[in-house]
């Protein structure tokens, strides 16, 4: 499975990078296959595992604010290893088929 997840603080003010960093590190020492991006931070394993580093890195932002908004989207697809490479390698396969030949 993969979960797409952003965690942050609310009524802290505009700037919440060091808030959403806890949150990051919980995700990078967890060892699970992940990805941070701008928005969102995917990570990908078993259910109870991803759920669990998904409840902590929570707890993280948790622990330094009384206000958090988390916003989840999970892709369940049992049997599936490696999504978070083959998807991006599948649309750049495809992208990589539509460009011009010079």
């Amino acid at each position: 499975m993969i979960v797409a997840f952003s965690v942050s603080p609310l009524g802290v003010g505009e700037e919440v990078g060091e808030y959403v960093a806890e949150a990051v590190r919980v995700v990078r020492e967890s060892g699970l296959p992940h990805r941070t991006d701008a928005m969102f931070t995917s990570i990908e394993g078993e259910w109870d595992e991803v759920m669990d580093v998904v409840k902590r890195a929570t707890a993280a932002v948790e622990a330094r604010s009384s206000r958090v908004s988390l916003v989840l989207k999970a892709d369940i697809r049992p049997g599936v290893e490696d999504g978070l490479t083959r998807k991006v390698e599948t649309i750049d396969r495809i992208l990589g088929a539509d460009t011009p030949k010079s």
